[in-house]
């Protein structure tokens, strides 16, 4: 995109740098400016995770929600200010990802509502504009929390309205803006002790920081693009990586995208060189389509460096390994994914899995529609209203089994014309027996009402790979250790996966409850299952425990306890 602020944006003859009023070409253009520089830090974003898991995904949540806003207006003309805010807000709305994709999407609703049908804004409608982001995000979230994008939102809005009795000049007014939003994400550890504790600041309130700045940027003519490849894993996740590479772990990723700019497709090859191979580029009206593999571990990295590099279209993912085990003389196929049926006048069951044998566990238990999505990949809003919309049925029920999917779930309840509801499932664990209490011919208020006090029948344990070094919550982590959380909370760090899964389980009282049920991810041998399971049957010899194929990434094991 170009820089150079023009007839979109009103300025005075005498003083070409100052900006009166934008009209919605210009809204446009600041939008994708925006959305270019948050590109840029995208993976700065991500890494200000509190808890050291390898799913820190904020930043490319804002930038997959930022990107769905804009490609809602890359085609349009439109002049009125107005107008081009509520198809932003609407486009934010439909491809909001994460719980700072949704509060994102809140926050252009809120500015669109200002704006209402108006053709240009001005310095107070911009005041009165980002003060009704503020209201509607916050209205938008059941429990506020301050040190968070929300904190950020509202420290931006009061340096607007401080600014406005100074000056009437557009660009003068953002930079005070952008200046109170930095100040309020550096604050935000002193608000929120769980930030202090972890050493960094608000992801989400500094995601919002860069797309004010990128506004700012681009109406001073400074550039929006970075000179340099930020890959999303840390050196010893990409070691780690190459370490663990086996015969055959490959995927297939195909992406269709446009570049902002010239591509370099020398630059762009030995890029992709240094992620995979197999490596194929076409190129047609401006559009390329990307095709390379990569191993099941990096499977995101080419997704990550092409969204530095444009907007994309279209993304497909093929597991090369179940591809060569059916070409295999003798092989058998993957089990077939049976959903259940329901009819009209029934409830249905959406259920959000982050794995193929978790989807398998969900659809035995009544799942009508799966939706692919967890850690790192959080569906979006229209992803969930498509798979409710592909129902036969009015009454539908939504299982998000993440906290950071919640919000998404919650949004396409307030869109769909059918009568959603959304069980808060934090957790694969909670998912699951939540589902052990559904019915289909159930009345709908009672299924609900039986299917929320189900959540607090099990606790959920998940054991992952430290991402870096740090002390939560009185445990002492160092990056590449295990770590065990129990209900979301840090509890464990032990060298050996075995004690992180011991330990675990001590800390849930595991000597108390009667059935553990542990679910392997991708990223573990069978054999290594079945060595931890016998160590735990010794341990509970008393216990049911049960070993079932989850398939999810990043973590080894998701563990029910109950």
């Amino acid at each position: 995109m170009s820089n150079e602020p023009n007839q979109p944006f009103a300025s005075d003859q005498a003083s070409p740098s100052s900006c009166r009023s934008i009209d919605g070409q210009g809204l446009k253009d600041l939008v994708e400016a925006g959305m270019s520089w948050l590109k840029v830090n995208q993976q700065i974003v991500n890494e200000l995770n509190v808890f050291p898991v390898p799913d820190g995904d904020t930043g490319t949540n804002m930038l997959l929600t930022m990107q769905a806003a804009y490609n809602e207006i890359a085609p349009s003309h439109e002049k009125n200010a107005g107008k081009m805010a509520h198809a932003i807000a609407q486009g934010a709305l439909m491809g909001a990802r994460g719980n700072s994709g949704v509060i994102l999407s809140q926050i252009w609703r809120g500015f669109a509502r200002a704006l209402d049908n108006l053709d240009e804004m001005d310095a107070d409608l911009f005041v009165r504009a980002i003060a009704e982001a503020k209201n509607t995000a916050y209205k938008g979230v059941v429990r506020p929390v301050e040190g968070t994008i929300l904190t950020v939102v509202k420290d931006s809005a009061a340096a607007a309205e401080k600014a406005r009795s100074e000056t009437d000049d557009l660009i003068l007014l953002l930079e005070k803006v952008v200046e109170g939003a930095d100040i309020s994400v550096k604050h935000t550890p002193e608000l929120l002790p769980v930030l202090k504790q972890a050493g960094v600041v608000d992801s989400g309130g500094k995601g919002f920081f860069f797309i004010l700045e990128g506004m700012l940027r681009y109406l001073k003519g400074l550039p929006l693009e970075s000179s340099t490849i930020v890959q999303p894993l840390s050196m010893m996740q990409l070691d780690k990586a190459v370490e663990e590479i086996e015969p055959g772990q490959e995927v297939e990723v195909v992406i269709d995208f446009r570049p902002h700019t010239d591509l370099n497709l020398e630059n762009f090859y030995n890029d992709l060189s240094e992620m995979g191979t197999s490596i194929q580029v076409g190129e047609g009206d401006g559009m390329y389509r990307m095709h390379i593999h990569v191993t099941n571990e990096r499977r995101f990295d080419p997704i990550n460096y092409v969204m530095g590099l444009g907007t994309w279209s279209k993304i497909a993912m093929e597991n090369l390994v179940a591809q060569m085990e059916e070409q295999t003389a003798g092989a058998k196929a993957a089990p077939k994914l049976e959903l259940t049926q329901v009819e009209e006048g029934q409830v249905g069951i959406v259920a959000i899995s982050p794995g193929a044998g978790l989807s398998r566990v969900f659809a035995s238990l009544g799942a009508a529609a799966i939706v692919e999505g967890g850690q790192t990949m959080n569906p979006s809003t229209e992803e969930i209203l498509s798979a409710c919309d592909s129902l036969p049925t009015d009454k539908i029920i939504i299982l998000p089994n993440n906290k950071n999917i919640i919000l998404a779930a919650q949004n396409a309840v307030s869109v769909s014309p059918k009568k959603l509801a959304v069980i808060p499932s934090r957790s694969i664990p909670q998912g699951v027996s939540a589902l052990f209490r559904y019915a289909p011919d159930a009345d709908f208020d009672d299924l609900v009402s039986e299917m929320n006090s189900a959540l607090t029948d099990v606790l959920s344990g998940e054991v992952t790979i430290a991402t870096r070094t740090v002390e939560i919550n009185g445990v002492n982590v160092r990056e590449g250790e295990v770590i065990a959380l129990l209900d979301g909370k840090l509890v464990a760090s032990r060298s050996q996966l075995d004690d992180a899964c011991i330990e675990l389980l001590e800390k849930a009282g595991a000597e108390d409850k009667e059935l553990i049920t542990m679910f392997y991810g991708n990223n573990i041998h069978k054999d290594e299952v079945n060595r931890i399971a016998g160590l735990i049957r010794d341990r509970y010899p008393s216990h049911e425990i049960e070993i079932k194929e989850g398939g999810q990434p990043h973590y080894q094991f998701i563990i029910a306890i109950e």
